[in-house]
């Protein structure tokens, strides 16, 4: 049996190992960050062979209910090292992180704890009047909004978006599973109104000599790559909502789509699903369900186009976060 490795060295050799299964290359540091800034005042120095249920609860209790999302991803990333110190020979007791059957005895389950917050997002029916202030907004950042709304797409898949992804003949963007939550590449119908945002911008991007397929869709305008561009960040999009003094987040958009398909089309639930890229829960399901419903997504694709572009510029607006 090997001995005296202690928690901080764990973690590190942990991480070290998995990082390059993650998809997300921020995801080691997070993991490092949370570690270091909650369990390594009071593990670090532990030997993993004599990490306590009591030790563990001296890290957790304090945070639990006050930061329970952050609370439950170091519970769960402890759980992870200890039993790669198990497996390792380093430890041989149980698991004193595991949730089920010890720590949900002691602690209160987190949804009982912290309410769920949904994406503050603007109702369908205001949608129009708001997509008419929009189209004449300047900036790179209104651009890539308005390519976000009519895609239905992730604020980071958008800003992540290279030329070499689209596809200007069969009108679709291909992102890479790479940009993508599911770590699935996710095939994007493109409407006329999307299309019309993207030639635009590749107007641009010619006119200003970036003509390499690898630069970014929706540069930033702080780029010091002249060829290349570099991404938005992640707060233009919502200085945009700001600017026109909109109560909604980027994301909320995607919830606006989804009420909008639920409640004013005949579309099925699996069209809508798969045109927001939401992985399918059910095992059996997914096994059998092998295409993308490209055709039929296609044509939802461009009704949500149109009727976003159906501008109503009498319509109030608000933000909704039903």
């Amino acid at each position: 049996r090997q001995t005296g490795m202690n928690v901080s060295e764990a973690a590190r050799r942990y991480i070290a190992a998995h990082e390059k299964a993650w998809k997300n290359p921020k995801h080691a540091q997070q993991w490092s960050n949370t570690i270091a800034s909650y369990a390594t005042p009071v593990l670090g120095k532990i030997p993993v062979r004599d990490v306590s249920l009591a030790m563990i609860l001296k890290v957790l209790e304090p945070i639990w209910t006050t930061k329970t999302e952050t609370a439950t991803r170091l519970r769960g990333r402890l759980e992870s090292i200890l039993d790669w110190a198990i497996a390792r020979g380093y430890r041989s007791d149980s698991n004193p992180a595991r949730w089920k059957g010890l720590l949900d005895k002691l602690l209160p389950a987190p949804g009982k704890v912290t309410k769920t917050v949904h994406f503050q997002a603007l109702p369908y029916a205001n949608l129009p009047a708001f997509m008419s202030q929009l189209v004449v907004q300047e900036g790179m950042g209104a651009k890539a909004l308005q390519f976000l709304i009519l895609t239905g797409a992730r604020s980071g898949e958008i800003r992540g978006a290279i030329w070499e992804e689209i596809d200007f003949a069969v009108q679709a963007w291909t992102s890479p599973a790479s940009c993508m939550k599911a770590n699935k590449p996710h095939r994007v119908p493109l409407s006329d109104s999307a299309i019309a945002v993207l030639q635009d911008l590749k107007a641009v991007a010619l006119a200003q000599g970036r003509t390499t397929e690898k630069a970014y869709v929706f540069p930033s305008p702080n780029s010091r790559d002249p060829e290349l561009g570099s991404s938005l960040s992640d707060m233009t999009l919502t200085a945009v909502l700001r600017r026109l003094s909109i109560a909604a987040v980027p994301h909320g958009f995607r919830s606006t789509f989804r009420d909008w398909c639920a409640e004013q089309t005949d579309y099925s639930n699996e069209v809508a699903e798969m045109a927001l890229a939401h992985t399918v829960s059910n095992k059996v399901e997914a096994a059998y369900r092998r295409g993308d419903l490209f055709a039929k997504r296609q044509q939802l694709m461009q009704d949500w186009a149109d009727y976003a572009m159906s501008i109503d510029r009498n319509a109030p607006l608000s933000a909704s976060n039903e």
